[in-house]
Parts: C-alpha cells; sequence; structure tokens
C-alpha cells in the first residue's frame, strides 16, 4: 500500500511538470525549483527526485550534481531530423489515403476540419492542438497502418513541445488549417501525388517555422 502511494505521487509529479514543460509553462533551460514544486504539489524530496528523473530518462530535464536540475534546451537538429522522417513517411501515407481511404475515414478528416475551424475561431489552442494531431492519428488509424502509426507516435511524442511553440504564431492555427484542407482535398479526389506533395508541404512549413523561432530564441535550442 505505502508503495502504490509512493508511486502514484511521483506520477502525480511526473505528470504536473511534464505538462509544464511541453506547454512552455517551463521554458527549456530554465531552473526547476525542487522545494517550489515540493510545495505545490504537497509532496516530499523523494517524488519530485524520482520524477525528475524519470524526465531526464526522456530528454526533457537536464540534471547537473551540484548544480540543479534544468529543463531540457531543444535540439534544433534533433527536431530536423524527426520532421525529414516525418515528411518521408506521411506523405506516402496521404497518397495511399487517396488511393484507398474509405468513406468513413474521409468523413472523419472533413469533421477534424470543421472542428478545428471552431477551435481557431474561438482561440481555443489546446483544443486545435489536440485535433492537429489527431488529423494526422486519423490517416493510419483509418487505414489500419498500425505500424507506421506507432512509429509516428513516437516521432510525434519528441517533437510535442516544439510543435506547441511553433503554433503560436499569429494566424497559424488558420494557415494548418488551409494545409491540412490541401491534403484533404487531394484524398477526396483520389489524386495520390497532390496529398502526397500537400502533406510534405505542411511539414516542410514547420521545418521553416523551427528555422525562424529558432533564430528568434537561440536560447531555448542546442545545436
Amino acid at each position: 500500500m505505502m508503495g502504490e502511494r509512493a508511486s502514484s505521487k511521483v506520477e502525480q509529479v511526473y505528470e504536473a511538470v511534464k505538462e509544464s514543460i511541453l506547454s512552455g509553462a517551463l521554458e527549456p533551460g530554465e531552473p526547476i525549483d525542487k522545494l517550489a514544486l515540493c510545495e505545490q504539489l504537497g509532496v516530499s524530496r523523494f517524488p519530485v527526485s524520482a520524477a525528475l528523473s524519470r524526465l531526464a530518462f526522456e530528454r526533457l530535464v537536464v540534471v547537473e550534481p551540484q548544480h540543479g536540475s534544468f529543463v531540457a534546451r531543444i535540439s534544433a537538429q534533433d527536431v530536423r531530423e524527426r520532421l525529414f522522417i516525418r515528411r518521408a513517411i506521411e506523405g506516402e501515407i496521404a497518397a495511399e489515403a487517396a488511393r484507398r481511404l474509405e468513406r468513413v475515414g474521409r468523413a472523419a478528416l472533413q469533421e477534424n476540419l470543421r472542428e478545428a475551424a471552431l477551435a481557431a475561431q474561438s482561440r481555443d489552442r489546446s483544443r486545435f492542438y489536440a485535433l492537429d494531431v489527431g488529423f494526422h492519428a486519423a490517416l493510419t488509424t483509418h487505414l489500419g497502418l498500425e505500424r507506421s502509426g506507432e512509429i509516428l507516435d513516437g516521432i510525434r511524442a519528441h517533437l510535442e513541445r516544439v510543435r506547441r511553440l511553433l503554433m503560436t504564431p499569429a494566424g497559424r492555427m488558420q494557415a494548418t488549417i488551409e494545409e491540412h484542407a490541401a491534403i484533404v482535398e487531394g484524398i477526396l479526389v483520389g489524386d495520390a501525388e497532390k496529398a502526397r506533395v500537400a502533406m510534405q508541404a505542411h511539414l516542410a512549413q514547420m521545418t521553416e517555422l523551427l528555422e525562424k523561432f529558432a533564430g528568434e530564441r537561440p536560447e531555448l535550442f542546442s545545436a
């Protein structure tokens, strides 16, 4: 029983700190105040230390002995490479969707676009971000590409922090909707090349935004 309580407290701290990092509430390079976390979450030092060790393993936190724990900076090269992989895989998935995505899958994409437009209109960034993730996941789900979905889920998990940052510039939500709409258009007309090019252009735009953002906020990034 004691072990279960300790484990649940570690999980509580882990989820709270991870969300703060992914949402940008804790910025890359920012020191993590362990005592403040203990007070804020009502836990002892052990769950905090254990949670930070877990986050360090996931490369979201850097633990420096004698200096403290810090939010890990974003590796720009790592992001570039993961986006490169996404362009290659998801471009082909979009093309495959144009060839054989069935009515239910096409309807799911169209509904996603409608919901995203409402979220953008109300400036609900959390909802919009979830719909953005859902748009891409819907393709693999409705095509039955389970292994591809697992690979992409892993890549997206590592990109989540930077994807949230890149969603913040003015007009980016509307631009994302338009890019998604171009992908859907290619799929609906059964044009595999059009769908592939639209998906690759959408993900290439993310790379361009990354380079611009890294130039504006270099302190958040490592090489």
